[in-house]
């Protein structure tokens, strides 16, 4: 899942039943930003290309639905542990000071850039509910021949690790449809190669089919040790689709997304003079809409 790092600015919405899809993708995030957002996640520095405008929305038209963004993604890497060393770890640091204004000894912290992001619920009155499930996403089913009626591919962030491998994160979106658009389907993936030491997957897939009331996500984490992938072509090491099939699972979090409903109407009852009963709906309820997945 590569993508180029072309400097046209885009946005494009797609509209799948009461859905809306939104990808937007910008320039990479200037100096003076990258050194405030440095201070605010309370990280030594970030990675070298972050795009912070870029961003993926998923959004019901009642206001709630899902998006991925970089800020956000960053905001899940350990900022106090430094859990990868290679032979020179500490030059590659003193390399990274993120500004010359900056006076901090760098410290340890998870300089690949490793995160378990999952997304970003949004929503103000209406909220997604997210519960434990053991139901997962049929992916035979995903695989069958049929019509993309819209994809996309957002890089949110890339590091190249001061030559010592890649750490990126990617986030792409398919709308699949038969007769009618029936369902969507979004990969995140964070993708890290250290030379010589590890790679490391970490994967979020949600999938939605139309007519269900919910979404379904699913956390992988893959890794191996480069030793323990000596049999494999190294050629395949830098290309995160062939080599994900050869790393051990190492995680899984399966997870149901119930998309929140509107409530009933209000019912009030009021007496006539005939004595019969008169059933009249709350006039307010009237502005509520279908928050059906349609």
């Amino acid at each position: 899942m590569m993508i180029s790092h072309g400097l046209k600015i885009t946005k494009e919405d797609f509209f799948f039943g009461p859905w809306k899809v939104t990808t937007a993708k910008n320039h990479i995030m200037n100096s003076k930003d990258v050194e405030r957002l440095t201070q605010e996640l309370n990280l030594p520095s970030l990675p070298e290309m972050l795009f912070g405008e870029n961003i993926l929305r998923i959004q019901h038209g009642d206001g709630f639905g899902i998006e991925f963004n970089a800020i956000d993604a960053l905001k899940r890497i350990n900022n106090s542990d430094d859990n990868v060393q290679v032979a020179c770890a500490q030059q590659w640091q003193e390399s990274r000071v993120p500004s010359e204004h900056s006076q901090e000894v760098v410290r340890p912290y998870d300089w690949t850039f490793t995160t378990d992001y999952k997304g970003t619920l949004i929503g103000e009155e209406m909220q997604i509910k997210v519960t434990e499930t053991t139901e997962r996403i049929n992916m035979e089913k995903l695989r069958t021949r049929e019509q993309i009626m819209f994809f996309d591919e957002v890089l949110l962030f890339e590091d190249e690790l001061h030559d010592h491998g890649v750490s990126m994160a990617c986030v792409c979106v398919y709308v699949i449809q038969r007769v009618m658009p029936t369902s969507f389907f979004t990969l995140l993936r964070f993708f890290l190669r250290v030379d010589g030491v590890l790679i490391r997957i970490n994967d979020t897939r949600l999938y939605h089919e139309a007519g269900q009331k919910y979404m379904l996500r699913e956390f992988c984490t893959r890794e191996s040790s480069i030793a323990e992938l000596k049999s494999i072509p190294a050629s395949q090491f830098t290309d995160p689709n062939e080599i994900a099939q050869h790393l051990p699972l190492k995680l899984r979090q399966c997870e149901k997304l119930e998309l929140p409903e509107c409530p009933l109407p209000k019912i009030h009852v009021r007496l006539t003079g005939g004595g019969s009963n008169a059933v009249q709906p709350d006039k307010g309820d009237e502005r509520c809409k279908s928050s059906g997945p349609g």
